[in-house]
């Protein structure tokens, strides 16, 4: 089986901004201390407390998005051909049911909780809510870094394309989530509206983390890729904090990742997929990337690989923010190119790009313009309409009649700056 890869990057350079988030900033609802904004056209949720009221928050403050991305995820799969699981050819929901089985061993009982408040606060089916969230085991779809004398001035900046199901409408349900999970560091994930797991993301510890998914199909007696992601940066404050966590915790089919810490200004590839945990220190060749760069490690498939190598190698020793950004350029993008990410660890800043609603490639398209730390200073306006949170301890009863009761917000399409 060929290896499908999305690329992911981090490079070393000057920290110059290319864009803003623009103007029309506006809070559009509150539900216990997370609420919903748009800066800029781009819907920014923040999510605070237990892992319930942080779930509960997210099913209520997008619930007609969380309700028409997972409608369209699972029709998606419904109309999806059989796949053979264990030899037999079954539906993609049974085999994500049998998946959900297997891996549950492996899962903090934290993350269905916080399913379980997502289904409440949107009005879901709480397995459907389960189904969509661990498709990505069924499918999969690479990285680089670069450091040192390969860029103006030294700024750690990890980069991020994700080519992975653009015909879904994935992209017309993006979304910046801001987590800040109860007893655990904050971060925030570039994601899409019903999903709880992270494969593009930074925390306030300045680590960030971007996966890129190979073979490997069948190995499900571990962790599912994106909650050990999201594990990662909810407890890893260094890049070796991540590594340690990659290597103690049981893992699944064949992924492949670049880990970048802004503190220590390093970063790395790696693989770590269910029988191997290989770090790929820059500079350093390996069988399937038989380009190595000084202070680079890229992390690439085919054509896509040998352009990545050819725009690093010309623009070595001078890359900035804005040339940075065009490492993700089409070419080293593919059509599918669902969205960019720019993250610049040091400082928190990270800049996003998504497909539109057509199938134009995220490469294409501006980018917003965001910073964590300022991201998590921000608060509410004490006169947006307030949307209510169960008040209790532990995991309440909610019918689905009460759920259904919170009217859904309409929140409009990500705009370009």
């Amino acid at each position: 089986m060929t290896i499908r890869l999305c690329v992911t990057f981090a490079v070393l350079c000057a920290a110059a901004a290319v864009s803003s988030a623009g103007e029309g900033d506006r809070c559009l609802a509150r539900c216990g201390d997370g609420w919903l904004e748009e800066i800029g056209g781009y819907p920014v949720l923040h999510l605070k407390g237990t892992p319930y009221e942080m779930g509960y928050q997210h099913g209520a403050l997008l619930k007609e998005r969380v309700h028409a991305n997972l409608r369209g995820i699972l029709s998606q799969e419904e109309g999806h051909p059989l796949v053979e699981f264990y030899g037999i050819e079954v539906k993609p929901s049974h085999a994500i049911q049998t998946i959900i089985t297997i891996q549950k061993p492996f899962v903090p009982e934290k993350y269905f909780e916080e399913l379980e408040g997502l289904a409440a606060g949107a009005g879901l089916d709480l397995q459907d809510a389960r189904i969509a969230n661990f498709l990505p085991e069924l499918f999969h779809c690479s990285g680089f870094a670069i450091s040192g004398d390969a860029t103006e001035d030294g700024t750690l900046y990890h980069g991020r394309v994700l080519d992975y199901a653009i015909d879904w409408g994935l992209q017309d349900h993006a979304v910046v989530i801001v987590c800040e999970p109860e007893g655990e560091i904050p971060f925030v994930n570039v994601t899409y509206a019903g999903f709880i797991g992270c494969v593009t993301g930074m925390n306030a510890e300045h680590v960030s983390i971007g996966e890129m998914g190979g073979r490997g199909l069948g190995h499900w007696n571990g962790m599912p890729m994106a909650l050990l992601v999201r594990e990662a940066l909810q407890r890893g404050r260094t890049l070796e904090e991540v590594l340690t966590i990659f290597r103690e915790t049981p893992r699944t089919c064949e992924y492949y990742y670049v880990v970048a810490d802004g503190k220590s200004n390093e970063a790395v590839g790696m693989e770590a997929s269910w029988d191997v945990m290989d770090v790929i220190q820059p500079g350093t060749s390996h069988p399937l990337l038989p380009h190595p760069v000084p202070n680079c490690a890229l992390l690439s498939a085919g054509d896509r690989y040998e352009e990545l190598v050819r725009r690093v190698q010309t623009g070595y020793g001078k890359f900035t923010a804005e040339s940075a950004l065009r490492l993700m350029d089409r070419g080293v993008a593919m059509k599918s190119n669902l969205h960019n990410v720019l993250f610049a660890p040091a400082s928190t800043k990270f800049w996003v790009a998504n497909a539109t609603s057509d199938k134009q490639p995220a490469a294409d398209q501006p980018y917003h313009a965001f910073q964590l730390s300022d991201l998590l200073a921000r608060r509410p306006s004490d006169d947006a309409r307030e949307l209510p949170l169960p008040v209790t301890t532990a995991r309440p009863e909610v019918t689905e009649a009460a759920a259904r009761s919170l009217a859904p917000l309409s929140v409009a399409p990500v705009q370009s700056p």
